[in-house]
Protein backbone atom coordinates (compact mmCIF):
# COMPACT_ATOMS: atom_id res chain seq x y z
CA UNK A 1 0.00 0.00 0.00
CA UNK A 2 1.09 3.40 -0.88
CA UNK A 3 2.00 5.29 2.11
CA UNK A 4 0.14 8.14 0.46
CA UNK A 5 -2.70 5.63 1.17
CA UNK A 6 -1.78 4.36 4.61
CA UNK A 7 -4.51 3.13 7.05
CA UNK A 8 -6.77 3.78 4.49
CA UNK A 9 -9.36 1.30 2.09
CA UNK A 10 -10.33 4.54 -0.60
CA UNK A 11 -8.00 4.70 -3.69
CA UNK A 12 -9.35 7.74 -5.50
CA UNK A 13 -8.00 6.27 -8.49
CA UNK A 14 -10.77 3.92 -8.76
CA UNK A 15 -13.38 6.33 -7.87
CA UNK A 16 -16.29 6.01 -10.45
CA UNK A 17 -15.99 10.07 -10.13
CA UNK A 18 -13.94 12.66 -9.95
CA UNK A 19 -12.47 11.95 -6.30
CA UNK A 20 -12.06 16.00 -5.61
CA UNK A 21 -16.43 15.88 -5.25
CA UNK A 22 -15.62 13.26 -2.27
CA UNK A 23 -13.19 16.00 -0.86
CA UNK A 24 -15.65 18.40 -1.57
CA UNK A 25 -18.21 16.34 0.93
CA UNK A 26 -15.55 14.98 2.95
CA UNK A 27 -13.79 18.60 3.44
CA UNK A 28 -17.26 20.24 4.27
CA UNK A 29 -18.23 17.88 7.29
CA UNK A 30 -14.55 19.14 8.41
CA UNK A 31 -15.20 22.24 8.90
CA UNK A 32 -18.36 21.75 10.17
CA UNK A 33 -16.48 19.60 13.05
CA UNK A 34 -14.80 22.59 13.97
CA UNK A 35 -17.92 24.11 15.72
CA UNK A 36 -17.05 23.11 19.39
CA UNK A 37 -13.69 25.47 18.83
CA UNK A 38 -15.54 28.30 16.74
CA UNK A 39 -16.72 31.01 18.81
CA UNK A 40 -20.41 30.18 17.91
CA UNK A 41 -19.86 26.96 18.89
CA UNK A 42 -18.43 27.81 22.40
CA UNK A 43 -20.88 30.90 23.07
CA UNK A 44 -23.83 28.62 23.72
CA UNK A 45 -21.55 27.41 26.69
CA UNK A 46 -20.62 30.58 28.34
CA UNK A 47 -23.25 31.09 30.65
CA UNK A 48 -23.76 27.49 32.49
CA UNK A 49 -19.87 27.07 32.09
CA UNK A 50 -18.92 30.48 34.19
CA UNK A 51 -21.61 29.83 36.81
CA UNK A 52 -20.36 26.73 37.65
CA UNK A 53 -16.89 27.59 37.73
CA UNK A 54 -17.48 30.58 39.51
CA UNK A 55 -16.38 33.28 36.86
CA UNK A 56 -17.53 36.57 35.92
CA UNK A 57 -18.45 37.43 32.68
CA UNK A 58 -15.68 39.32 32.07
CA UNK A 59 -13.35 36.93 33.98
CA UNK A 60 -14.85 33.98 31.16
CA UNK A 61 -14.52 36.27 28.42
CA UNK A 62 -10.56 37.33 29.31
CA UNK A 63 -9.75 33.84 29.52
CA UNK A 64 -11.56 32.94 26.07
CA UNK A 65 -9.39 35.83 24.72
CA UNK A 66 -5.91 35.01 26.04
CA UNK A 67 -6.83 31.60 24.96
CA UNK A 68 -7.52 33.06 21.47
CA UNK A 69 -4.37 35.46 21.16
CA UNK A 70 -2.30 31.99 21.99
CA UNK A 71 -3.61 30.25 19.44
CA UNK A 72 -3.01 33.06 16.90
CA UNK A 73 0.63 33.14 17.77
CA UNK A 74 1.19 29.79 16.80
CA UNK A 75 -1.41 28.36 14.06
CA UNK A 76 1.20 29.65 11.95
CA UNK A 77 3.34 26.18 12.47
CA UNK A 78 0.13 24.39 11.82
CA UNK A 79 0.45 25.72 8.18
CA UNK A 80 3.85 24.29 8.02
CA UNK A 81 2.96 20.89 9.45
CA UNK A 82 0.12 20.92 6.51
CA UNK A 83 2.82 21.07 4.17
CA UNK A 84 5.04 18.79 5.43
CA UNK A 85 2.71 16.15 6.62
CA UNK A 86 -0.29 16.82 4.06
CA UNK A 87 -4.01 17.49 5.02
CA UNK A 88 -5.24 13.84 6.65
CA UNK A 89 -2.71 13.39 9.61
CA UNK A 90 -2.80 17.19 10.24
CA UNK A 91 -6.59 17.50 10.00
CA UNK A 92 -6.92 13.80 11.39
CA UNK A 93 -4.60 14.92 14.82
CA UNK A 94 -6.25 18.22 15.14
CA UNK A 95 -10.01 16.54 15.60
CA UNK A 96 -8.35 14.01 17.91
CA UNK A 97 -6.86 17.25 20.11
CA UNK A 98 -10.04 19.03 19.56
CA UNK A 99 -11.90 16.06 21.35
CA UNK A 100 -9.15 15.60 23.92
CA UNK A 101 -9.63 19.45 24.78
CA UNK A 102 -13.62 19.01 25.02
CA UNK A 103 -13.56 15.87 27.36
CA UNK A 104 -11.19 18.43 29.38
CA UNK A 105 -13.31 21.14 29.20
CA UNK A 106 -16.13 18.82 30.14
CA UNK A 107 -14.18 18.18 33.53
CA UNK A 108 -13.16 21.49 34.65
CA UNK A 109 -15.19 21.65 37.19
CA UNK A 110 -13.81 18.48 38.77
CA UNK A 111 -10.32 19.54 37.45
CA UNK A 112 -10.50 23.31 39.30
CA UNK A 113 -11.75 22.15 42.29
CA UNK A 114 -9.05 19.26 42.58
CA UNK A 115 -6.23 21.82 41.93
CA UNK A 116 -7.83 24.13 44.95
CA UNK A 117 -7.83 21.60 47.17
CA UNK A 118 -4.08 20.47 45.97
CA UNK A 119 -2.64 24.45 46.69
CA UNK A 120 -5.32 24.96 49.56
CA UNK A 121 -6.41 27.65 47.70
CA UNK A 122 -9.63 29.14 46.84
CA UNK A 123 -9.53 31.59 43.93
CA UNK A 124 -11.12 32.69 40.79
CA UNK A 125 -7.52 32.43 39.11
CA UNK A 126 -7.58 28.74 39.46
CA UNK A 127 -10.29 28.08 36.85
CA UNK A 128 -9.76 31.32 35.12
CA UNK A 129 -6.23 29.38 34.28
CA UNK A 130 -7.61 26.35 33.53
CA UNK A 131 -10.14 27.51 31.09
CA UNK A 132 -7.78 29.96 29.08
CA UNK A 133 -5.64 27.02 28.67
CA UNK A 134 -8.54 24.50 27.32
CA UNK A 135 -9.96 27.56 25.16
CA UNK A 136 -6.22 27.76 23.50
CA UNK A 137 -6.50 23.86 22.52
CA UNK A 138 -9.81 24.28 21.47
CA UNK A 139 -9.16 27.26 19.46
CA UNK A 140 -6.03 26.27 17.67
CA UNK A 141 -7.16 22.68 17.07
CA UNK A 142 -10.60 23.71 16.17
CA UNK A 143 -10.62 27.06 14.88
CA UNK A 144 -7.71 27.29 13.45
CA UNK A 145 -5.87 23.58 12.28
CA UNK A 146 -8.86 21.35 11.59
CA UNK A 147 -10.17 24.89 9.64
CA UNK A 148 -7.71 25.28 7.67
CA UNK A 149 -6.54 21.72 6.61
CA UNK A 150 -9.99 21.14 5.68
CA UNK A 151 -10.32 24.13 4.03
CA UNK A 152 -7.30 24.01 2.15
CA UNK A 153 -7.09 20.45 1.25
CA UNK A 154 -10.91 20.91 -1.25
CA UNK A 155 -9.13 24.25 -2.41
CA UNK A 156 -5.63 21.60 -3.76
CA UNK A 157 -8.03 19.28 -4.95
CA UNK A 158 -9.39 22.29 -7.78
CA UNK A 159 -8.27 24.42 -9.84
CA UNK A 160 -10.19 25.68 -12.41
CA UNK A 161 -13.99 24.76 -10.80
CA UNK A 162 -12.50 26.40 -7.60
CA UNK A 163 -15.13 28.94 -7.41
CA UNK A 164 -17.68 26.58 -8.22
CA UNK A 165 -17.01 24.17 -5.13
CA UNK A 166 -16.70 26.83 -2.70
CA UNK A 167 -19.69 28.07 -3.44
CA UNK A 168 -21.19 24.42 -2.67
CA UNK A 169 -19.13 24.38 0.70
CA UNK A 170 -19.41 28.02 1.26
CA UNK A 171 -23.27 27.57 1.16
CA UNK A 172 -23.76 24.27 3.24
CA UNK A 173 -21.04 25.83 5.89
CA UNK A 174 -23.34 28.85 6.07
CA UNK A 175 -26.21 26.78 6.60
CA UNK A 176 -24.58 24.42 9.15
CA UNK A 177 -22.88 27.03 11.42
CA UNK A 178 -26.02 29.75 11.72
CA UNK A 179 -27.96 26.40 12.80
CA UNK A 180 -25.81 24.63 15.46
CA UNK A 181 -26.54 26.91 18.61
CA UNK A 182 -29.53 25.47 18.28
CA UNK A 183 -29.09 21.65 18.21
CA UNK A 184 -26.12 22.69 20.86
CA UNK A 185 -28.50 24.16 23.32
CA UNK A 186 -30.83 21.85 22.84
CA UNK A 187 -28.18 19.06 23.82
CA UNK A 188 -27.42 21.34 26.60
CA UNK A 189 -30.79 21.29 28.12
CA UNK A 190 -31.62 18.14 28.05
CA UNK A 191 -28.05 16.39 28.95
CA UNK A 192 -26.27 19.18 30.85
CA UNK A 193 -23.00 21.08 29.15
CA UNK A 194 -20.99 18.30 30.37
CA UNK A 195 -22.37 15.80 28.35
CA UNK A 196 -22.74 17.83 25.57
CA UNK A 197 -19.27 18.56 25.60
CA UNK A 198 -18.38 14.95 25.80
CA UNK A 199 -20.99 13.79 22.88
CA UNK A 200 -19.35 16.26 20.61
CA UNK A 201 -15.73 14.74 21.77
CA UNK A 202 -17.15 11.46 20.96
CA UNK A 203 -18.17 12.64 17.53
CA UNK A 204 -14.82 13.92 16.48
CA UNK A 205 -13.08 10.77 18.00
CA UNK A 206 -15.08 8.71 15.15
CA UNK A 207 -15.05 11.74 12.58
CA UNK A 208 -10.93 11.12 12.56
CA UNK A 209 -11.45 8.02 11.91
CA UNK A 210 -13.40 9.11 8.74
CA UNK A 211 -10.54 11.57 8.17
CA UNK A 212 -7.74 8.44 8.15
CA UNK A 213 -10.25 7.11 5.40
CA UNK A 214 -11.29 10.27 2.91
CA UNK A 215 -9.13 12.60 3.47
CA UNK A 216 -6.46 12.82 0.40
CA UNK A 217 -3.73 14.84 -0.06
CA UNK A 218 -3.26 15.82 -3.27
CA UNK A 219 -4.85 14.09 -6.43
CA UNK A 220 -0.99 13.86 -8.53
CA UNK A 221 -0.44 11.53 -5.38
CA UNK A 222 -3.15 9.10 -7.06
CA UNK A 223 -2.39 9.68 -10.46
CA UNK A 224 -5.24 12.30 -11.07
CA UNK A 225 -4.86 16.37 -11.92
CA UNK A 226 -7.14 18.86 -10.01
CA UNK A 227 -10.72 18.81 -11.50
CA UNK A 228 -10.24 15.76 -12.88
CA UNK A 229 -7.49 14.90 -15.40
CA UNK A 230 -5.57 11.96 -15.65
CA UNK A 231 -2.15 11.76 -15.53
CA UNK A 232 -0.84 10.22 -18.88
CA UNK A 233 2.72 9.38 -17.52
CA UNK A 234 5.24 9.72 -14.17
CA UNK A 235 6.46 12.24 -15.61
CA UNK A 236 3.38 14.56 -15.50
CA UNK A 237 2.78 13.90 -12.17
CA UNK A 238 5.22 16.46 -10.84
CA UNK A 239 4.11 19.00 -12.77
CA UNK A 240 1.90 21.23 -10.37
CA UNK A 241 -0.77 23.73 -12.71
CA UNK A 242 0.26 27.06 -10.96
CA UNK A 243 2.92 29.10 -13.08
CA UNK A 244 4.78 29.72 -9.71
CA UNK A 245 4.96 27.96 -6.34
CA UNK A 246 5.19 30.78 -3.95
CA UNK A 247 6.69 29.91 -0.51
CA UNK A 248 5.32 32.06 2.83
CA UNK A 249 8.45 34.07 2.47
CA UNK A 250 7.90 35.30 -0.98
CA UNK A 251 4.01 35.40 -0.51
CA UNK A 252 4.83 37.96 2.53
CA UNK A 253 7.07 40.07 -0.04
CA UNK A 254 4.21 40.93 -2.52
CA UNK A 255 1.36 43.84 -1.61
CA UNK A 256 -1.51 41.08 -2.41
CA UNK A 257 -0.92 39.21 0.56
CA UNK A 258 -1.04 42.30 3.05
CA UNK A 259 -4.15 43.39 0.40
CA UNK A 260 -6.13 40.55 0.89
CA UNK A 261 -5.02 39.58 4.30
CA UNK A 262 -5.55 42.79 5.76
CA UNK A 263 -9.26 43.42 4.56
CA UNK A 264 -9.76 39.58 5.85
CA UNK A 265 -8.48 40.86 9.04
CA UNK A 266 -10.72 43.69 9.33
CA UNK A 267 -13.63 41.67 8.47
CA UNK A 268 -12.90 39.28 11.50
CA UNK A 269 -12.30 42.23 13.97
CA UNK A 270 -15.32 44.43 12.92
CA UNK A 271 -17.95 40.67 12.47
CA UNK A 272 -16.29 39.47 15.89
CA UNK A 273 -16.72 42.49 18.06
CA UNK A 274 -20.27 43.89 16.43
CA UNK A 275 -21.67 40.36 17.55
CA UNK A 276 -19.86 40.13 20.78
CA UNK A 277 -21.91 43.61 21.49
CA UNK A 278 -24.37 43.93 19.38
CA UNK A 279 -27.10 44.15 22.45
CA UNK A 280 -25.02 47.04 23.43
CA UNK A 281 -24.00 48.35 20.47
CA UNK A 282 -27.86 49.13 19.48
CA UNK A 283 -29.25 50.23 23.06
CA UNK A 284 -26.80 53.30 23.14
CA UNK A 285 -28.35 54.26 20.12
CA UNK A 286 -31.62 53.59 21.84
CA UNK A 287 -33.12 50.13 20.50
CA UNK A 288 -34.01 47.46 22.13
CA UNK A 289 -32.60 43.81 21.99
CA UNK A 290 -34.70 42.61 19.98
CA UNK A 291 -33.95 45.03 16.90
CA UNK A 292 -29.77 44.38 17.85
CA UNK A 293 -30.70 40.47 17.25
CA UNK A 294 -32.99 40.91 14.05
CA UNK A 295 -30.11 42.41 12.02
CA UNK A 296 -28.79 38.79 11.35
CA UNK A 297 -30.92 36.56 9.76
CA UNK A 298 -31.18 39.47 6.71
CA UNK A 299 -27.72 39.64 6.54
CA UNK A 300 -27.15 35.75 6.57
CA UNK A 301 -29.49 36.10 3.56
CA UNK A 302 -27.41 39.06 1.84
CA UNK A 303 -24.09 36.77 2.81
CA UNK A 304 -25.03 33.53 1.50
CA UNK A 305 -25.96 35.54 -1.60
CA UNK A 306 -23.50 36.95 -2.38
CA UNK A 307 -20.76 33.46 -1.79
CA UNK A 308 -22.92 32.04 -3.80
CA UNK A 309 -23.03 34.20 -7.39
CA UNK A 310 -19.44 35.38 -6.58
CA UNK A 311 -17.87 32.12 -6.18
CA UNK A 312 -19.18 30.61 -9.19
CA UNK A 313 -18.08 34.04 -11.23
CA UNK A 314 -14.65 34.12 -9.01
CA UNK A 315 -13.36 31.13 -12.12
CA UNK A 316 -13.91 34.03 -14.99
CA UNK A 317 -13.63 37.40 -13.08
CA UNK A 318 -10.28 39.15 -11.76
CA UNK A 319 -9.86 38.99 -8.10
CA UNK A 320 -9.41 42.51 -7.55
CA UNK A 321 -12.49 43.37 -8.20
CA UNK A 322 -13.95 41.40 -5.19
CA UNK A 323 -11.10 43.06 -2.95
CA UNK A 324 -13.03 46.61 -3.70
CA UNK A 325 -16.73 45.25 -3.96
CA UNK A 326 -15.33 43.99 0.62
CA UNK A 327 -13.88 47.62 0.80
CA UNK A 328 -17.31 48.78 -0.35
CA UNK A 329 -18.91 46.61 1.94
CA UNK A 330 -16.54 47.65 4.96
CA UNK A 331 -17.13 50.92 4.09
CA UNK A 332 -21.40 50.48 4.14
CA UNK A 333 -21.27 48.99 7.34
CA UNK A 334 -19.25 51.57 8.91
CA UNK A 335 -21.09 54.46 7.86
CA UNK A 336 -24.29 52.27 9.04
CA UNK A 337 -22.35 51.88 11.76
CA UNK A 338 -21.56 55.38 12.67
CA UNK A 339 -25.57 56.51 11.35
CA UNK A 340 -26.92 53.67 13.39
CA UNK A 341 -30.23 55.78 14.76
CA UNK A 342 -31.11 57.59 11.42
CA UNK A 343 -33.15 56.14 8.67
CA UNK A 344 -30.81 54.70 6.56
CA UNK A 345 -28.36 53.37 9.01
CA UNK A 346 -29.85 49.83 10.05
CA UNK A 347 -30.28 48.97 6.07
CA UNK A 348 -26.22 50.18 5.30
CA UNK A 349 -25.17 48.37 8.37
CA UNK A 350 -27.03 44.85 7.54
CA UNK A 351 -25.92 44.89 4.22
CA UNK A 352 -22.10 46.10 4.64
CA UNK A 353 -22.79 42.80 7.06
CA UNK A 354 -23.99 40.85 4.52
CA UNK A 355 -21.54 41.82 1.90
CA UNK A 356 -18.55 41.53 3.97
CA UNK A 357 -19.12 38.19 5.29
CA UNK A 358 -20.17 37.03 1.57
CA UNK A 359 -16.96 37.98 0.01
CA UNK A 360 -14.97 36.84 3.18
CA UNK A 361 -16.00 33.25 1.95
CA UNK A 362 -14.94 33.53 -1.39
CA UNK A 363 -11.74 35.48 -1.12
CA UNK A 364 -10.13 33.66 2.16
CA UNK A 365 -10.43 30.15 0.30
CA UNK A 366 -9.91 31.13 -3.50
CA UNK A 367 -7.22 33.97 -3.34
CA UNK A 368 -3.92 31.98 -1.85
CA UNK A 369 -4.03 28.92 -4.30
CA UNK A 370 -4.38 31.35 -7.25
CA UNK A 371 -2.34 34.28 -6.33
CA UNK A 372 0.32 31.81 -4.96
CA UNK A 373 0.25 28.01 -5.89
CA UNK A 374 -0.47 25.04 -4.10
CA UNK A 375 2.74 23.84 -2.54
CA UNK A 376 3.27 25.94 0.85
CA UNK A 377 -0.38 26.40 0.26
CA UNK A 378 -0.95 25.55 4.57
CA UNK A 379 2.17 28.14 5.30
CA UNK A 380 0.61 30.81 4.00
CA UNK A 381 -3.08 30.40 4.63
CA UNK A 382 -1.49 29.33 8.33
CA UNK A 383 -0.05 33.00 8.47
CA UNK A 384 -3.22 34.39 7.02
CA UNK A 385 -5.28 32.16 10.00
CA UNK A 386 -3.18 33.96 12.55
CA UNK A 387 -4.10 37.54 11.54
CA UNK A 388 -7.81 36.36 11.61
CA UNK A 389 -7.69 34.67 14.93
CA UNK A 390 -5.77 37.82 16.48
CA UNK A 391 -8.27 40.62 14.75
CA UNK A 392 -11.17 38.26 16.52
CA UNK A 393 -9.44 37.89 19.97
CA UNK A 394 -9.10 41.75 19.69
CA UNK A 395 -12.21 42.98 18.57
CA UNK A 396 -14.49 42.36 22.01
CA UNK A 397 -11.94 43.65 24.38
CA UNK A 398 -11.24 47.06 22.13
CA UNK A 399 -15.13 47.37 21.52
CA UNK A 400 -15.96 47.20 25.33
CA UNK A 401 -12.74 49.63 25.98
CA UNK A 402 -13.78 52.05 23.34
CA UNK A 403 -17.75 52.09 25.00
CA UNK A 404 -16.59 52.77 28.63
CA UNK A 405 -13.54 55.20 27.79
CA UNK A 406 -15.88 57.39 25.46
CA UNK A 407 -19.63 55.89 25.88
CA UNK A 408 -20.30 55.48 22.48
CA UNK A 409 -19.17 52.61 20.21
CA UNK A 410 -18.77 55.42 16.81
CA UNK A 411 -15.03 55.94 17.02
CA UNK A 412 -14.58 52.56 15.68
CA UNK A 413 -16.94 53.52 12.62
CA UNK A 414 -14.29 56.35 12.37
CA UNK A 415 -11.40 54.18 12.21
CA UNK A 416 -13.17 51.79 10.23
CA UNK A 417 -13.64 54.12 7.34
CA UNK A 418 -9.98 55.49 8.04
CA UNK A 419 -8.39 51.71 7.49
CA UNK A 420 -10.74 51.27 4.73
CA UNK A 421 -9.52 54.07 2.99
CA UNK A 422 -5.91 53.29 3.53
CA UNK A 423 -6.58 49.78 2.12
CA UNK A 424 -8.27 51.20 -1.12
CA UNK A 425 -5.62 53.50 -2.30
CA UNK A 426 -2.77 50.80 -1.04
CA UNK A 427 -4.68 47.91 -3.14
CA UNK A 428 -4.46 49.68 -6.01
CA UNK A 429 -1.07 47.78 -7.14
CA UNK A 430 -2.20 44.98 -5.36
CA UNK A 431 -2.54 42.29 -8.47
CA UNK A 432 -2.11 38.91 -9.07
CA UNK A 433 1.75 38.40 -8.79
CA UNK A 434 0.78 34.98 -11.36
Amino acid sequence: MSSNNRFSFVDPAKSPVFYGYVILVIGTIGIYFSIPGQTIGVSVFTDPVKDALGLSRNQFSNAYMIGTICSSLVIGRAGIWFDKYGARYVAFFAAITLAVALMLCSWSVQMSEFVKTMLNLDTWLIPFVIMAALFFVLRFSGQGVLTMASRNVIMIWFDKNRGKVNAISSVAISFGFSSSPLWVNALIEGYSWQVTWQILATALVIFSLLILQFYKNKPEEHGLLPDGEILEDEEESIKIPAAKQYTAKEARETRAFWMYGLILAFNSFFITGLTFHVVSVFASEGFSKDDAISIFLPASVVAVTISLIFNFLSDYLHLKLYLYLMILGGIMASVGFLFLSSSFGIPLLIGGFGVLGGFFAVLNAIVWPRFFGRTHLGAITGKVMSFLILASALAPPIFSLCFSTFGSYRLLGYLGLVFLLFLSIASIRANNPQ
